[in-house]
């Protein structure tokens, strides 16, 4: 279980109690609970609630993230919401029978993200 998260900042890559240079207040409380006090609240009190927002939001850093690393290049969320590449070309079409859309090369070994050289797209064809 993800809960709870104790989030925690530390100096460098050490994790140790001396290193920690910021800690979320204990308890922290159970967000899967909290998600459901605020929808029952919701409910009870006659408001609207909806989490599509927040959740389009969540997979579209995911997918600025993913260019990111791939890319070498810093994303906003403008330029994701604009963005022309398509991480699976024709994921519309596959069925249980088609090829993967990434494919090892000659040597039996898949391409790889080349962050800096490769700006427009995640791999060398």
């Amino acid at each position: 279980m993800h809960t709870p998260a104790q989030c925690r900042i530390f100096k460098g890559q050490t994790l140790t109690r001396a290193d920690m240079t910021w800690a979320f207040p204990q308890p922290e409380p159970n967000p899967y609970e909290l998600e459901w006090e605020h929808l029952v609240e919701a409910i009870r009190k006659d408001k609207p609630y909806n989490e599509a927002k927040r959740g389009a939001e969540a997979a579209l850093v995911v997918a600025m993230g993913r260019k990111a690393v791939h890319t070498g290049q810093a994303v906003t969320f403008e330029e994701m919401l604009n963005d022309q590449h398509e991480f699976a070309p024709d994921v519309d079409k596959f069925t249980k029978d088609s090829p993967a859309p990434v494919q090892p090369g000659p040597e039996g070994l898949y391409p790889v993200p080349q962050p800096g050289r490769l700006e427009d797209q995640e791999y060398a064809n």
